[in-house]
């Protein structure tokens, strides 16, 4: 794997030997980056399932001023700090080495009205476990630190179906490329039950 483009281009990233993780392709992650094009820059970024970092660890090189990687999974905690390590990434780059859940609870206690929300969310749970699918986005739906204007995007199989609607969360753009797809959701102001129909 290597860092597509930006500060780190080119830099190789290692991943684990075996069928311990399942690394967003560099095809793919080009895809999502193209779409996410300048914004990315100055924001704040949560990878979620990290893995390698490769996609939270892209956000960095492309100008992202802070990441929290969740990630649960020891032998890929010390992959996601060594790949850290090896670019020499000067700050700004936060490991939470805790179950996806617990690590959202954690951030949204220590979260303050005051403080800048996530910019972007980006999680890929092992394919086959469509309930983490399900815990995590019912999470996010109602999450304090996401803006009205955050998007939060899941990478799943081609064939999974996700929700359209999920708490403050409305789905409005699926990519396809290969086995893989990738389904942006948009952070909307109030749930659907909460805005007001017109007069």
């Amino acid at each position: 794997m290597r860092v597509i483009a930006g500060k780190y281009r080119s830099r190789l990233l290692k991943s684990l030997k075996g069928h311990a993780l399942r690394p967003t392709s560099d095809r793919l992650r080009e895809t999502l980056f193209n779409v996410l094009s300048h914004r990315v820059a100055g924001s704040r970024f949560l990878d979620i399932f990290a893995g390698t970092g490769a996609v939270g660890i892209e956000a960095l090189s492309r100008g992202a001023i802070e990441i929290v990687f969740i990630e649960n999974h020891a032998p890929a905690v010390a992959l996601i700090r060594h790949n850290l390590e090896s670019l020499a990434v000067p700050g700004g780059a936060q490991v939470l080495p805790l179950d996806a859940l617990r690590a959202l609870e954690k951030i949204a206690r220590k979260h303050k009205p005051t403080d800048a929300p996530f910019d972007f969310v980006f999680l890929d749970p092992p394919y086959a476990e469509k309930e983490q699918y399900d815990r995590v986005l019912g999470f996010l739906g109602t999450a304090p630190f996401l803006a009205t204007d955050s998007v939060v995007i899941a990478e799943h199989r081609r064939t999974c179906e996700l929700p359209q609607r999920i708490g403050r969360l409305l789905q409005t753009r699926i990519l396809r490329q290969g086995d893989a797809a990738l389904s942006f959701f948009e952070h909307q102001a109030a749930e659907p039950e909460e805005i007001p129909e017109a007069a």
